[in-house]
């Protein structure tokens, strides 16, 4: 099967999944404990007004009617208007995902740019003080959570050291903590798989007729090992970065960086159905793509894999 071909099937094959996550979204929302009426209703409204607000905002109709015509909405690219501001949600989130994506980007590059070195060096100095500091760095990092080092990074560096500070946004020196805090636990999960897939590709056999060959042992390791060994790698990166961007929600909330995370939290303790079912969706479908992404690269990266 060719690439495109494969492209192909692989986006008609997402078609159903996205469906089904907009319906989990739609329930999981409509679920939640509370009513959105009593935040757009004024205080001490009557029945009536009550019900005039729930026929406005066709709350009053079946569930089913509303997901079908939040569905219609969505498939023409409107996300709605936000009960507790009346903006387009479309505005709200354009206007907080740069936040987001910056920090989460930054990350991601945090916790690989940490995971292939350790993971190499690990697998090359295998049973020795290297090996060993490597994969105490992993036990380490896979113990705590994301929040508890941006805890101890705004102790050690914004409050006992004064290097930066723990709140506000707009610099590269403001991202970095909040990105070091999310890219330390996930550089855990990428360097032991680093660390075991280049064990193997050291193994294989190509590797011992590249040495046989005379090649230098640099050029056997950084062209030919490390090369196959990062494939693994590339395919873990939707999972990844999906991850880190549900994971950075928490993180803008330790740091109080007004971006995706902070307009979420803010719209479920609003009863902000639009802005809640669009965030999630947006989310589901940023994983969705990623994992895409990731099998298409796979390929590209090993040539010896096929399309299936």
């Amino acid at each position: 099967m060719s690439l495109y071909s494969y492209i192909g099937r692989r986006t008609l094959g997402l078609l159903p999944k996205l469906l089904l996550a907009s319906g989990i979204v739609f329930a999981l929302v409509q679920l939640t404990p509370g009513d959105p009426v009593t935040t757009l209703a004024p205080p001490r409204a009557g029945p009536e007004e009550l019900a005039a607000i729930r026929a406005k905002w066709r709350l009053d109709e079946p569930v089913y009617i509303q997901y079908l015509a939040w569905m219609g909405n969505l498939l023409q690219g409107d996300l709605g208007v936000s009960v507790a501001t009346r903006n387009p949600v479309t505005e709200m989130i354009a206007i907080r995902a740069p936040i987001s994506l910056r920090f989460s980007l930054l990350a991601l590059a945090i916790s690989y740019g940490i995971a292939i070195p350790f993971g190499i060096i690990g697998a090359l100095k295998q049973h020795t003080k290297w090996d060993y500091l490597s994969m105490g760095f992993v036990l380490l990092a896979v113990s705590f959570p994301s929040f508890w080092f941006a805890i101890i990074l705004i102790l050690i560096f914004a409050i006992q050291l004064q290097w930066v500070s723990a709140v506000g946004y707009g610099t590269l020196g403001l991202l970095v903590l909040p990105a070091v805090a999310l890219g330390l636990r996930g550089s855990a999960i990428e360097t032991r798989v680093m660390r075991s897939s280049m064990i193997e590709t050291l193994n294989e056999k190509f590797i011992t007729a590249s040495r046989a060959h005379g090649l230098p042992e640099r050029n056997v390791i950084l062209k030919h090992a490390v090369r196959n060994a990062l494939i693994p790698i590339i395919t873990l990166l939707g999972l990844r970065f999906g991850y880190i961007l549900a994971s950075g929600l928490v993180i803008e909330i330790v740091f109080n960086r007004p971006g995706v995370g902070h307009l979420l939290v803010d719209s479920i303790f609003k009863r902000d159905y639009p802005v809640v079912r669009a965030i999630l969706m947006i989310l589901v479908t940023t994983i969705m793509l990623g994992n895409f992404l990731a099998d298409v690269l796979y390929g590209l990266v090993d040539p010896r894999i096929r399309y299936e």
